[in-house]
Order: structure tokens, then C-alpha cells, then sequence
């Protein structure tokens, strides 16, 4: 899975003092919780374990037991939010064979420059397929690669 997360503009949640409605607003707004479906695990595994507990990596199991529910479901909740590449995998146990998760760097702060820095990259990106395609317009080019004659001939 690579890089994703939802980008929009919005109000920075600063007056409000309740760690877990900021968390859950700002969960909401990037797009790891979806409205309409239930907060409560997403939330949890967020707050509980990762973000009150940053130096813990957590096996699965601990987090299906922890937040008493499947490991499927942890490990729906573990993609999105390894999504955002905030998250270390950590290889663990004997001979290395479990994975282990906590959050990147042991900080929401840090983990989070390490987001931004690819939304960065991500807009770059689409910057040089913005100029790219305004070049091909430039050019006349139309679908199929071939120069568009058919404006010269009015």
C-alpha cells in the first residue's frame, strides 16, 4: 500500500481542549476515520495504544486484545494508517518472524513531518504532470499523441 491521505482545506482544531474529539476530528479530516461508520476502534487504536503509549510496539494480538476485537480488523486499521506513513513496522519475537507497529520516530509530531514530507512530494509530482500536460496543449497535441492539424486547416 502506498502513500494516501486526504488533503482539504480546513480550519486547524486549536480551541478545543478534549484530546479525543481533536483526535477524532482530525482522524476524520484525513481520512482514516469515514463518516457514517463507527469511530470507536479507529479512535482507540489511535489514542490508546499509539498515541498514550508511543515507545510500545504492539503485535496484533495485543491490539485485538487490547481494543477487544478481530485481527482482521486491526489489520484493516493498521493498513490505513500505515497509509499515512505514520506508523514503524517492527520485526519482533523469535527470530524475528512477528511484526510489531508503533508510531513512527515515538512521536505524532515527528511521524507527521515524515507525512508531510510526502504530500510535498506528492503535489511536486502533479505539478510536473500539470506542466507537462499544459506543454502537450501547447503543442497542439490531441488524444492519441498525434499533433492536432485539423485547428490549422480553418
Amino acid at each position: 500500500m502506498g502513500f494516501e491521505i486526504i488533503v482539504a482545506d480546513n480550519t486547524p482544531i486549536v480551541t478545543e481542549k478534549d484530546i479525543e474529539k481533536v483526535a477524532k476530528q482530525f482522524l476524520m479530516r484525513i481520512g482514516y476515520i469515514v463518516k457514517g461508520s463507527s469511530p470507536d476502534i479507529p479512535l482507540k487504536l489511535f489514542l490508546e495504544c499509539f498515541i498514550k503509549r508511543p515507545d510500545k510496539a504492539w503485535l496484533v494480538d495485543e491490539l485485538a486484545f487490547e481494543l477487544k476485537t478481530s485481527r482482521p480488523t486491526i489489520y484493516r486499521h493498521l493498513n490505513k494508517l500505515k497509509g499515512f506513513d505514520i506508523l514503524e513496522e517492527i520485526q519482533m519475537g523469535e527470530e524475528n518472524r512477528k511484526k510489531a507497529y508503533r508510531i513512527r520516530y515515538g512521536s505524532l509530531s515527528k511521524a507527521w513531518n515524515h507525512a508531510e514530507a510526502h504530500i510535498k512530494v506528492a503535489v511536486e509530482n502533479y505539478r510536473k504532470t500539470v506542466e507537462h500536460l499544459q506543454g502537450l496543449i501547447n503543442l497542439g497535441v490531441r488524444h492519441g499523441g498525434e499533433k492536432n492539424t485539423a485547428d490549422s486547416r480553418l
